[in-house]
């Protein structure tokens, strides 16, 4: 062969090659683009300012992270949408309880996939659950103080031993965080988190994780109902600002979390003539005062009772909130039908008058005030207002006889030193772990180590900065925890209520509602009880 020969052939080939290769990428191109154009037109997207820490199941403890987990996982209980009952998910029924109530025994859902292709059966669920404990992450409390064993008693079936009994513990079982995750891409061991993946049983499966969005993609092999819409983009601004006008100029079909008052009573507005859809839904997150009774003068007991005599809900949900709240009287919110007003039938609201006398009964007057800290997170401005409410407060009607001073410090910070008792008064919310009232009860007032006198040294109020201690309170927490009859447990957190509005270790303020904002055409909006957006059900 001659390399002249030789030379047309590889130039036809080459010229083959090359026509054959634009061939390609033109059909890939095409197909990309009506691919592309196809799924931007039937996803969801949903915009916020929620930035996730994690998407491991095992180390989520802030609504950021659950909310992605529980959309992309499964559970072996759910809630149904404003219901606070449990209803089985990857269990068939409700638990069957032993009659000493340490036992409980769960039947598994079968044909059941993970994300990666691993079948789901007990032995991937009792995985699960111990990897969720011993991992040590930031939730793992939840279940490590209750569980004392969790074995595959069968193929599908799992038993759980509980260290005492526990009657909320089928909630427990409901929280995002213990959902069922893949033997195969995770591990067990202390510290051994995969922050950036998640590979769970869940009608989402996770397609991008990025620091400003997050793409979760249809998983095809879903045990059960497949989602309305073909995927969902989650856009995360950096403030309520940025959603706020992205939302406005229809950048986003739906805006969830978080944005001040102000804005959300403009988007309310703008809603009224058809504009969009402003959905409010009943929150089961509880805003309050904590007041810590080792620092003078809310040692006096007499003090913390003319405080919760003279903050005025109506005028705080008037003034700071647009109305966008409920006024709570009680730690226990009115989600749940074991809550007693009793803040209200003992102080009421704005009482400047019992105030005063109890004020007056400790030993201040004008020329020796009580005066207290109030301090907030630097990030909030409803708590900054709020407390800026409550000076003005005490200064037009306590007759100089209590005075606030404001103080803020940023948000990281404050919970590292709440615990250590810097501040007197500190304004919070409360997210629940799970829905029962013992997660209003519990972590607020129960107390391991202390006393009478020194207060807590160890325990839920003292992680929540009050350092209450009381006996009689410790008693009845035990008792409901262990009561597993609907009545009698009701009348005890009726009896830990009243103790609450008489001993003030916290003072309630109000009950959010939560507004999610969608574009005309949007439907199958849904909030889970514990304030997660529900992706699935969304559809335009």
């Amino acid at each position: 062969m001659t390399g002249f020969s030789l030379l047309v052939k590889q130039r036809n080939q080459i010229t083959q090659f090359l026509s054959l290769f634009f061939l390609c990428l033109l059909l890939i191109v095409s197909c990309g683009t009506t691919q592309q154009t196809t799924t931007t037109d039937n996803r969801i997207i949903v915009g916020t300012t929620l930035k996730p820490r994690t998407l491991d199941p095992a180390d989520a403890y802030e609504l950021q992270s659950l909310w992605l987990v529980y959309n992309m996982s499964d559970r072996l209980y759910t809630y149904e949408p404003g219901s606070t009952e449990i209803k089985p998910q990857l269990a068939t029924a409700l638990p069957l309880i032993s009659r000493d109530g340490l036992t409980y025994t769960i039947p598994l859902r079968q044909k059941v996939m993970f994300h990666d292709g691993t079948p789901f059966n007990a032995k991937a669920m009792e995985f699960s659950i111990r990897r969720f404990i011993e991992n040590k992450g930031k939730p793992s409390f939840l279940l490590g103080d209750a569980v004392a064993s969790v074995t595959a008693s069968s193929e599908y079936e799992l038993t759980i031993k509980l260290k005492k009994p526990f009657a909320a513990f089928p909630s427990l079982l409901a929280f995002s965080g213990v959902c069922a995750v893949s033997p195969q891409a995770y591990e067990l061991g202390a510290g051994k988190f995969n922050p950036n993946t998640f590979i769970g049983t869940g009608p989402y499966k996770l397609a991008r994780f990025g620091t400003d969005s997050v793409q979760f993609d249809v998983f095809d092999k879903y045990w059960g109902e497949k989602p309305a819409n073909n995927g969902i983009n989650v856009q995360i601004f950096s403030n309520g600002v940025n959603l706020y006008n992205n939302f406005r100029k229809k950048a986003v079909d739906v805006a969830y979390l978080t944005m001040d008052p102000d804005q959300i009573r403009s988007l309310t507005d703008l809603a009224k003539d058809g504009s969009w859809q402003a959905i409010p839904n009943k929150s089961s997150v509880v805003s309050y005062v904590a007041i810590n009774r080792n620092q003078k003068p809310l040692d006096n007991l007499a003090v913390r009772q003319a405080i919760a005599a003279m903050i005025n809900r109506p005028l705080i949900n008037e003034r700071v909130l647009y109305g966008q709240a409920e006024a709570v009287y009680s730690m226990v919110p009115t989600t749940f039908n074991v809550y007693e007003p009793v803040f209200k039938a003992q102080y009421g609201d704005g009482n400047a008058q019992k105030a005063q006398e109890l004020l007056k009964t400790a030993g201040f007057t004008k020329t020796n005030p009580a005066r207290v800290e109030i301090w907030y997170p630097s990030g909030s401005p409803t708590r900054s207002l709020t407390a800026s409410i409550l000076k003005a407060l005490a200064q037009k009607t306590m007759d100089g006889l209590l005075q606030f001073e404001l103080n803020t410090v940023e948000s990281t910070t404050a919970f590292k030193n709440i615990a250590k008792g810097l501040y007197p008064i500190f304004l919070l919310d409360w997210y629940p772990d799970f829905l029962d009232p013992d997660n209003y009860v519990q972590p607020f007032l129960s107390c391991d180590k202390g006393s009478a006198a020194t207060g807590c040294e160890d325990g839920g109020s003292q992680s929540q900065g009050s350092f209450y201690y009381s006996d009689r309170m410790n008693k009845l927490i035990d008792q409901e925890r262990q009561e597993q009859n609907p009545e009698a447990r009701k009348n005890i957190f009726a009896e830990i209520q009243t103790q609450l509005a008489a001993d003030v270790p916290y003072v309630p303020l109000w009950q959010n509602k939560d507004y999610v904002f969608a574009q005309k055409g949007i439907s199958g909006i849904q909030l889970d009880p514990t304030e997660i957006l529900i992706y699935k059900t969304i559809k335009k």
